[in-house]
């Protein structure tokens, strides 16, 4: 069987994947269910995030690409199945885009930004089953700060918030004090994972996106880390032996260092 001419096309990846699947097949590729990919897709999606943050338009390209394998392979998998095609999952993503953008699509004007998402809000309590509550929807297995950042956001959108971000920041001095006042290991902790809560709809308040500036923090801790055991090295000396004040003079050097290399 010949390959597809033109592998640009969205068709070209779906025939591949099949013939991945099909008889005369990939014999692992055959073996792979829904939740055996499940790691996978989620790995994939981890790769986009850091090629995002990168700032690496070809690296983004490329794992992008690999995403997009995921979800042809799920659509393969799902039609062996008899379950559904990757046509259902186009024209139903393609429905709802409509369906929710009536401002385009229809004859609703919007004035701004905000209204378009009051206005999809609106939309998606429509959609919804009755008694269905609006944070739902959002997976319980994403990682803890983006989901707190997506429920909050979402709260947001039919009006509970603060009127403005020093109400935030009171609420925020607010947990610090509550912190200090706990009386054992689980209050504390219960009043750490308010304060992270309320860390969250600062970000959101000031439009950082608190997940990926975490992500970026722990980016130049571990540049700047593994700067100094460079250094270390170079040096012949055992960072175990080092003082606190020699580490934390060698991690002053390592961090001008590396922000000068970006």
């Amino acid at each position: 069987m010949s390959l597809p001419k033109d592998l640009s096309k969205f068709d070209a990846l779906v025939e591949i994947i099949a013939r991945l699947r099909g008889p005369d097949g990939c014999p692992w590729d055959k073996e792979q269910t829904h939740r055996t990919l499940r790691a996978n897709l989620l790995s994939e999606c981890y790769e986009v995030l850091e090629a995002l943050d990168k700032g690496d338009p070809a690296e983004l390209s490329e794992e992008l690409g690999d995403l997009l394998l995921q979800i042809v392979l799920h659509a393969q998998i799902a039609k062996d199945d008899k379950e559904f095609e990757i046509g259902d999952v186009i024209k139903s993503i393609a429905e709802k885009i409509i369906r929710r953008h009536p401002h385009i699509f229809g004859k609703v004007k919007v004035k701004d930004a905000d209204e378009v998402m009051h206005n999809w809000e609106a939309l998606k309590k429509e959609e919804r089953e009755e008694g269905e509550s609006m944070l739902e929807g959002v997976p319980k297995d994403m990682p803890a700060l983006a989901y707190a950042y997506e429920i909050s956001r979402r709260a947001v959108r039919v009006g509970f918030e603060w009127e403005n971000i020093e109400g935030v920041i009171d609420k925020l001095a607010e947990e610090i004090k509550e912190i200090k006042e706990s009386r054992n290991r689980e209050e504390k902790e219960r009043e750490y994972g308010d304060l992270l809560f309320t860390l969250v709809n600062v970000a959101r308040w000031e439009g950082i996106d608190a997940e990926a500036a975490l992500r970026e923090a722990n980016r130049r801790f571990y540049k700047r880390f593994t700067r100094m055991e460079e250094q270390c090295r170079e040096r012949g000396i055992d960072f175990t032996k080092l003082t606190f004040k020699e580490k934390d003079d060698l991690w002053e050097e390592a961090k001008r260092g590396v922000d000068q290399d970006r």
